[in-house]
């Protein structure tokens, strides 16, 4: 109830230009003897009060009343106010224009090929490096186990190949996705200046360039052994279905990890080691891809999260939203999966403790110190940490499989074993 004190009652005007918050005003006078009727009556004949034209307002009318020192008067009015706080609430804000690159690699490129090479996500290579990731662990852990063990010319030339490829079918991957998504990017706010998005590649234009793609890729896995193209096949069923996920499952991320994963297991024929004549090296390869699966699915939750808002609007689906109050402890079992598939592949592998000390430690490490102080809610935090956690965790298993092949290919374990015997000898 508002009320308005005066010394005296000169009309309901100036009252009612006091009143700014929503009022119901109801008839109730109380008239003393001593009043005055000829001043009562010009005091009803003032002008009338102006009513606040209503703009958008669902907030119901409440009472008030008018007092004065030596009588109280009501007049009978309505008054429909303005719903102050949705009137001076701030406009929406402006999303901004896309804007051509000026620095970093895409500024040097001719203007008509900048909206390709932001379609392959050229300037966001991160996607590419966990692509390339598990196909590194392959080859580290097949060059321990070929027979002879692979050359480190072999294990170079190997991995140059599988950068490339990488590079490549990222990028397809990327074009893919975003045909599927051409009718969902312009609603996310991340995601609404890609090329097709924002109708710089058309459909049809993205299509010939993803088959053009698909050829280099191809290319390049024919410049490998030939039994990787029987093992690298099956997975353009993954890249294909990974857009269909995100609409049907709240766990695409899932399906992401059986894509993104599939080197773990190419390093093994491309150093012809053969998975189905070979047992350890078939445990090995299963146990390090489900490894990376769980990886996958682990850095691309904390990815999800930057869309959380926006993926909710417009009906994707992912891990993220599923499993909104809970993400740590779904982060930390994820972590525990592919931790202990490292081990089994070590074990597997018959690795050594420069393997576990180097790869498994730093892994243990990473993933902790990642979980612990990635803050969900925080976009650009959860980009810095799926940014840098490529490095931090796959760059500590690279280095750790990398010391291990060295240590089994300069013969340091040999040594320790000669020694350890010539210890045993009476």
């Amino acid at each position: 109830m508002a009320l308005l004190h005066s010394s005296r009652l000169r009309g309901h005007s100036l009252c009612l230009q006091a009143l700014r918050k929503p009022s119901k005003v109801s008839c109730r006078s109380v008239y003393t003897p001593k009043l005055n009727h000829a001043r009562h009556n010009a005091s009803l004949r003032s002008p009338k009060p102006k009513i606040l034209e209503p703009l958008t307002s669902t907030i119901p009318i409440q009472r008030a009343s008018i007092l004065h020192p030596k009588y109280s008067v009501s007049i009978p009015f309505r008054v429909q106010t303005a719903d102050l706080a949705t009137a001076t609430q701030d406009a929406p804000r402006a999303l901004p224009e896309y804007k051509p690159p000026t620095t970093g690699l895409l500024s040097y490129l001719p203007k008509p090929v900048v909206p390709y090479a932001e379609l392959i996500r050229l300037d966001k290579p991160t996607g590419t490096y966990y692509l390339f990731f598990p196909c590194v662990f392959s080859t580290l852990v097949a060059a321990t186990m070929a027979t002879p063990m692979a050359a480190p010319s072999a294990v170079a030339g190997t991995t140059a190949l599988f950068f490339t490829g990488a590079l490549v079918m990222r990028g397809a991957g990327c074009t893919i996705n975003d045909l599927w998504d051409r009718n969902l990017d312009p609603h996310v706010e991340r995601t609404r200046l890609r090329p097709i998005a924002r109708k710089a590649i058309s459909p049809q234009a993205a299509i010939v360039f993803t088959g053009a793609q698909l050829l280099t890729g191809l290319g390049v896995l024919l410049s490998l052994p030939f039994e990787c193209f029987w093992y690298a096949t099956p997975s353009l069923l993954f890249v294909a279905m990974y857009p269909l996920a995100k609409r049907v499952t709240n766990y695409p991320q899932f399906v992401l990890g059986l894509t993104f994963s599939w080197g773990a297991m190419m390093g093994f024929p491309a150093l012809g080691v053969d998975l189905l004549s070979n047992q350890p090296a078939l445990i090995a390869a299963a146990c390090l891809y489900a490894s990376n699966v769980a990886w996958t699915v682990l850095y691309d939750m904390i990815y999800a999260h930057m869309d959380i808002k926006d993926d909710a609007k417009v009906g994707i689906k992912s891990i993220a939203l599923k499993h909104d109050k809970d993400t740590k402890a779904v982060l930390t079992g994820l972590a525990a999966v592919q931790l202990g598939l490292l081990a089994a592949t070590g074990v597997a592998a018959g690795m050594g403790p420069v393997y576990f000390t180097g790869a498994l430690g730093s892994a243990v490490v990473t993933l902790g110190t990642m979980i612990w102080r990635v803050q969900l809610k925080d976009i650009k935090n959860c980009w810095w940490w799926f940014k840098n956690g490529a490095w931090f965790t796959g760059g500590g298993i690279t280095m750790g499989l990398t010391g291990e092949y060295l240590a089994q290919y300069l013969g340091w374990y040999d040594d320790e074993e000669k020694s350890d015997e010539g210890s045993k000898e009476p």
